[in-house]
């Protein structure tokens, strides 16, 4: 990772730009008067919080969705011929 060290003045001058450089994982550094204030670095990725109920009344599942697949298909997944 890169990092960027910058004064007040310039970050204000070119946040969105910063913004584009800390989301493609460039660090930067924000001095006042010489000194490190602050550090501007992405954000970790939070997990997607799961919503149930989302599909409800618009998935239909098969009555025989869990019968046995005919031959032919069967075969195709295991990689043989049929009537082999």
């Amino acid at each position: 990772m890169s990092t960027q060290i910058l004064n007040i003045h310039e970050v204000k001058t070119q946040l969105s730009k910063l913004l584009e450089a800390v989301a493609t994982g460039t660090e930067v550094i924000i001095e006042k008067g010489g000194k490190p204030m602050a550090r501007l670095s992405p954000i970790e990725g939070s997990k997607p919080q799961i919503r149930f109920g989302v599909l409800k009344g618009k998935v239909k599942v098969a009555d025989d969705f869990d019968a046995p697949l005919p031959d032919d298909v069967l075969s195709e997944f295991e990689g043989r011929v049929c009537g082999s």
